[in-house]
């Protein structure tokens, strides 16, 4: 017994140490900016969603049974076609009423044109006067309201998605389908105020849209904006146009990313944004340096504050330098990170 404890003591002081699982640092993202005073392309990515050139509630403006619903969804109706009509019994009456009521008032009038003189007044000429114009005025409502109860697409329009079922009782202005015109397809993103007034300044910014899970890239000309901010973000929403069609299988609604390009032109002198600046203990500044290693580097900088509220880069940093844009408080000196590019890499 003693000999197979002592067997058994040996073996475990002669077993080797199992070594402990080391955690693997998972490099950061970052967003990255070249310090430079030469000039400099600046690109940013926005994301947004496709809209039509403009987007309907079709609706009749008279009430009635819908007889006629003829409106495929995901379909394109050319101008001017049927898209649903009311029962038309009676708004035809109405309007052979009207008519008659006209051609009766033309006839008092005539009558008493005839008489006129010391038989009939000259108020009474007047009064059927008036009435052969009211007549008038009742004909034509009774035949606008018989045209407006036929729907007819205002233009070559895509149809979204009906809004009722055949057969159904409508009331004036209830929506009957929704039309997407597509005949330019646009795409709406919002920007920051404050990168919407650089871009304002430049002038030179090209954009590009992606979709995802492709890599081809569709180019954008600028439409219109927004010219007030929106209530959270403070930011303005800008529409853009693509050049081209984008292709089958591309509808108001999708996503898209916005890859924007500026052409920044030379500065005298350079600024940093307050979050690419931290502090060493002394309190003085300093930034991260990107290493091409995949690390960063504390480097210190001297730096002024201008009139503006601006953060003047002094000394420090070599033109060319990339340095952490954003959040550099929150990194350590030789920590590992990876170039921020996109969301969801």
């Amino acid at each position: 017994m003693r000999r197979l404890h002592a067997l058994l003591a040996a073996l475990v002081l002669t077993a080797p140490l199992a070594s402990p699982l080391v955690a693997q640092e998972v490099p950061k993202p970052v967003k990255l900016m070249t310090v430079t005073s030469e000039p400099q392309q600046v690109e940013r990515r926005f994301y947004g969603q496709v809209t039509a050139l403009q987007t309907v509630d079709l609706a009749f403006q008279v009430g009635g049974q819908v007889e006629v619903l003829t409106a495929p969804e995901g379909q394109v109706i050319p101008e001017g076609e049927v898209i649903a009509q009311l029962d038309l019994d009676a708004y035809e009456r109405a309007r052979s009423q009207a008519d008659v009521n006209l051609d009766k008032a033309r006839r008092d009038l005539s009558r008493l044109e005839s008489l006129s003189g010391a038989a009939v007044s000259e108020v009474s000429i007047r009064d059927a006067r008036t009435q052969v114009q009211l007549a008038e005025i009742a004909l034509q409502d009774a035949e606008a309201n018989l045209d407006h109860a036929t729907l007819r697409a205002p233009f070559d329009a895509l149809v979204a998605r009906r809004e009722i079922a055949n057969f159904t009782t409508v009331s004036a202005g209830t929506p009957v389908v929704r039309l997407h015109d597509v005949s330019e397809m646009r795409v709406e993103i919002d920007v920051p105020e404050v990168l919407f007034r650089q871009a304002g300044q430049n002038g030179s910014v090209s954009f590009e849209a992606e979709f995802p899970g492709g890599s081809e890239r569709f180019p954008l000309v600028s439409r219109e904006f927004e010219a007030e901010t929106s209530a959270l973000g403070q930011s303005y929403t800008l529409t853009l146009a693509f050049e081209q069609n984008p292709g089958a299988g591309i509808y108001p609604g999708a996503s898209v990313s916005v890859l924007a390009r500026a052409e920044m032109p030379a500065q005298e002198a350079v600024f940093l944004p307050e979050t690419a600046l931290t502090f060493d203990a002394a309190g003085d500044p300093m930034v991260m340096v990107f290493d091409e290693a995949g690390t960063v580097i504390a480097t210190p900088i001297e730096i002024e504050i201008a009139l503006d509220g601006r953060v003047r880069l002094v000394d420090g940093l070599e033109n060319g330098t990339e340095i952490v844009s954003t959040g550099a408080s929150q990194l350590q000196d030789g920590q590992s990170v990876r170039r921020f590019t996109r969301v969801g890499e």
